[in-house]
């Protein structure tokens, strides 16, 4: 039988996640191919390549073993891509697809691809229908249920998962159609989600969960203008929400939300720069990473233009901020992801077609270790076993 070049090394990479002895770590990264930027507009280009999924080895210093065609979309969170507990499937959502009636624009999708990892070659095996621009999405901690935010009609897609079989149970309406629902994340008992919303409501939902009943019981939190990335820590008692901003040139922040009370509530600002679009968090909760586009994606005339994105290192003590230390990425960076020991960063270069990896020092300072090219532009980013 024909087996693909990268068939052998995923398995190697799948059997050595689930071998005490042998120590990897599963990353994807979602990859757009119908995107770039001319002069801080997002544009289709001239040359226009298949959307993949790249599947990493952290451990291996993010070694790509398989590169495979699954729809995504830059628009949105750099949190399109859930990767189960087990690590053997993988749900990719597509917020935006080529519009049929007009191929230089971009028109709301719904497809959310569930990759089975443990295929030899990985494969795209069903095609879930989400509601409008499906966008963040995260599994429970038991791999049984998974949540999708849904950006252009306000709700989110309720699915179950038994093993690859994923289909989709209901749909919670948690706003407006104009919300703008983006991420959304389980607590580790699995009770309990909160949806980013950086729309029209400039809040946080609460989601409850009984079984595989989810209700939105109309309250919502308001950590600051237009919520959107978000990461809840392992041991459940406190989350960090980048708060995007309006792009105006003002430097914005990320909040961090206790949820150790009778209702979780904001608890802390912290300043990182302008437009912090995403955040990830190591495995330990002790670092959360944010992307901040820094005026990267503006015109050259914009007053606070730069060339260049950050990335920018927070300590986090429960719901205590502490801005650590920060490096120059890529314009218009994207998504990120701690290797297992925290002392990798990998950042997601849109235009530069490649993922930029940091090493991190015992103080947490940063510096450049050289990239990783992908065949297309990265827009997403998940790590296995990471918050």
């Amino acid at each position: 039988m024909h087996r693909s070049a990268f068939a052998s090394p995923l398995l190697v990479l799948l059997a050595a996640l689930f071998a005490p002895s042998v120590s990897a770590q599963l990353a994807i990264s979602s990859n757009d191919g119908k995107v770039t930027l001319v002069n801080g507009v997002p544009t289709m280009p001239a040359n226009i390549v298949p959307d993949t999924i790249a599947i990493l080895d952290l451990a291996a210093g993010g070694k790509v073993v398989a590169e495979i065609e699954v729809p995504g979309s830059f628009m949105g969170p750099p949190s399109n891509v859930a990767i189960s507990p087990d690590g053997k499937v993988a749900l990719v959502a597509s917020a935006y697809k080529i519009s049929p009636a007009d191929p230089k624009t971009w028109v709301p999708d719904n497809r959310l691809s569930v990759v089975d990892l443990a295929a030899s070659p990985p494969k795209v095996v069903s095609t879930v229908e989400c509601g409008a621009a499906p966008s963040g999405v995260s599994f429970n901690k038991a791999g049984t249920l998974a949540l999708v935010a849904n950006r252009s009609d306000g709700t989110v897609s309720v699915l179950k998962v038994s093993g690859a079989y994923v289909t989709r149970i209901g749909t919670v309406t948690v706003g407006a159609a104009t919300s703008g629902p983006s991420h959304v994340a389980f607590t580790p008992d699995g009770k309990t989600a909160l949806v980013t919303k950086d729309g029209s409501e400039n809040s946080v939902a609460v989601l409850a969960i009984d079984g595989e009943t989810v209700t939105y019981g109309k309250r919502d939190l308001f950590p600051g203008v237009r919520p959107y990335g978000l990461v809840i820590a392992p041991d459940g008692r406190s989350a960090v929400v980048a708060l995007v901003g309006r792009g105006t040139g003002d430097n914005d922040a990320i909040a961090s939300i206790d949820l150790t009370g009778k209702w979780p509530r904001v608890a802390e600002h912290l300043t990182v720069g302008m437009t912090p679009e995403a955040i990830s968090m190591s495995a330990d909760g002790k670092w959360v990473a944010i992307s901040v586009i820094n005026g990267s994606n503006k015109a050259a005339d914009f007053p606070w233009y730069s060339t260049k994105g950050k990335a920018v290192l927070v300590r986090v003590d429960g719901t205590k901020l502490t801005r650590v230390s920060e490096a120059p990425v890529g314009a218009w960076v994207q998504g990120s992801g701690f290797s297992g020991d925290g002392r990798k960063l990998f950042m997601q270069n849109i235009l530069e077609n490649r993922l930029q990896v940091l090493d991190i020092d015992a103080n947490g300072q940063m510096r450049d270790a050289g990239s990783i090219p992908l065949k297309s532009s990265p827009v997403g980013m998940r790590v296995l076993g990471a918050p």
